[in-house]
């Protein structure tokens, strides 16, 4: 039986764009306009370098062009950064979020949004999810989860008015994520609501008076997909929004959600999804004619103008890595490096291991694609049986390794698949003299690890169910990534991990 609630789709409508517009773990969104220019922030949690920025001319398309946290010395109590909000005016940049367990809440400024970015600037707000509102007075507001406004002196932090509860959302828990526009002489408030599982909203209230009262719309929310209309769609969890009015005048919407890789798991993280907004004079925002989104768009679109694709392949011939590579917390600098053998990655294994929360030898990307092909050229001779290099698939400190490592005086390559402290692991496969290509597989529902040597064909070592890196089994608010990793499981490693290449591609198919 059909669902009489979802939105009827005409299938002699083009397909205008896909969500999500930025696939893989790029999580709760935020975006400014400036002129016919788009910028766009994410969360990144314990993830270094911290805040990516993206740009776009279409709202579509995004590149990556900085990152708002590039320095240890701009957070030096750690690094766990929460969700962001990005605004722009006369001239300046600011970013504003809070990193849980060090600063708090803060906002840094730039004057180019690909940075660098200041030093931060500490608030007195409490709660998560800040956000900066810049009123047509000069006034400048800031309000975070607790939905205590404050008026606050951007160049010191420090409020300059007394704090007043705005709104207590419609009930949802876990309200936060606010956000405050002024249209047509009123002030809305929207926020995010029902926890970021299936049970996410966006619901939104309004007053004439930015101090309130707010009176909340009757349609709320305005985005779910927990409910009939959004019941089977390929997104679910779809929430902690943020609206833009393009230059041509119409409205937009990012938020993040997620596709499952079968029930109720995902692996991909919170992606960055995209959804047209009517928003009549004096009215209310309606999401996508139903407060739904689909995977398939068919809406119009700005222009677009897509970014050239990047090569799958990086031959580390550069001296320094793509923004798209991360690593976990603050680096050690000198475990990492592009010159000591040129054309290679050497990583230097130290004595931590990612079990330490730390700062281990690991950079990688997120996972972006259900089916996927990721692989590495290693050169690693350990002499050692605590030595292992290899590469991981990793999130929220479980990880699946396929690594290098010495057994019984010989050289060999196992998986061990990390749950908390239990640990799997394959039967070992004696290696060649020489490289080894490791191979690892995303195929929806499972991940499959492989190798090859020379020319040989490749060959399976162990084949694991994704739900078991999914969110729902390992916690946290992040997406799987895929990445190099290198440990001495308690000692230093004295053989170096030289990776010759590395590469992701993704593979098209009918889902």
């Amino acid at each position: 039986m059909s669902n009489a609630f979802s939105a009827v789709t005409d299938p002699g409508k083009a397909v205008t764009y896909n969500n999500p517009v930025i696939p893989g773990f790029w999580s709760d969104p935020s975006v400014c306009r400036v002129g016919e220019d788009y910028y766009l922030v994410n969360s990144t949690f314990e993830y270094f370098p911290g805040v990516p920025v993206f740009h776009s001319n279409d709202l579509v398309n995004w590149e990556l062009i900085g990152y708002c946290i590039n320095r240890p010395t701009q957070l030096p109590k750690g690094l766990n950064i929460f969700a962001t909000t990005i605004r722009y005016h006369d001239g300046t940049f600011y970013m504003i979020t809070t990193n849980i367990g060090g600063e708090g809440n803060f906002y840094v400024t730039a004057s180019n949004p690909a940075g660098p970015w200041s030093d931060p600037i500490l608030i007195e707000a409490q709660g998560i999810d800040p956000d900066l509102f810049f009123d047509d007075d000069g006034k400048v507001y800031v309000i975070s989860s607790t939905f205590i406004l404050h008026e606050i002196d951007l160049k010191t932090g420090k409020f300059t008015s007394e704090g007043r509860k705005m709104w207590n959302g419609t009930g949802g828990r876990y309200p936060e994520g606010p956000h405050i526009y002024k249209k047509d002489g009123f002030y809305y408030l929207m926020i995010a609501e029902g926890g970021t599982e299936e049970a996410h909203s966006e619901t939104i209230a309004r007053s004439k008076n930015i101090w309130g009262p707010y009176n909340s719309n009757p349609s709320n929310p305005i985005l779910t997909h927990c409910n009939a209309a959004g019941q089977g769609n390929p997104i679910q969890g779809v929430g902690h929004a943020d609206i833009v009015q393009a230059h041509d005048g119409s409205w937009w919407i990012v938020f993040h959600g997620y596709r499952s890789i079968g029930g109720t798991h995902h692996t991909l993280g919170r992606e960055t999804c995209l959804a047209p907004v009517s928003w009549p004079e004096n009215g209310w925002p309606v999401v996508n004619g139903n407060g739904t989104a689909t995977v398939n768009m068919t809406c119009p679109t700005l222009p677009l103008k897509p970014f050239i694709a990047k090569p799958p392949r990086i031959d580390f011939d550069p001296d320094k890595l793509g923004l798209e590579w991360n690593y976990l917390r603050y680096p050690i600098s000198e475990n990492y490096s592009l010159s000591s053998r040129k054309g290679f990655l050497r990583l230097k294994g130290s004595e931590q291991t990612i079990e330490d929360r730390k700062s281990p030898t690991f950079t990688g990307r997120r996972i972006q694609d259900m089916y996927f092909t990721a692989t590495a050229q290693l050169e690693f001779n350990p002499d050692k049986a605590n030595e292992e290099a290899g590469m991981i698939l990793l999130n929220n400190g479980t990880h699946f390794d396929l690594v290098v490592k010495q057994a019984g005086g010989k050289r060999v390559l196992v998986c061990k698949l990390r749950f908390d402290s239990v640990v799997h692991e394959s039967v070992a496969v004696v290696l060649k003299p020489g490289p080894v290509k490791l191979i690892i597989k995303g195929e929806r529902a499972n991940f499959a690890f492989l190798y090859s040597q020379g020319t040989d064909t490749p060959k399976e070592i162990i084949r694991v169910m994704a739900r078991y890196l999914s969110s729902e089994t390992v916690g946290g608010f992040t997406g799987v990534y895929v990445g190099l990793y290198a440990t001495g499981n308690g000692k230093i490693c004295t053989a170096n991990a030289d990776y010759d290449w590395f590469e992701y591609v993704k593979k098209v198919t009918s889902e």
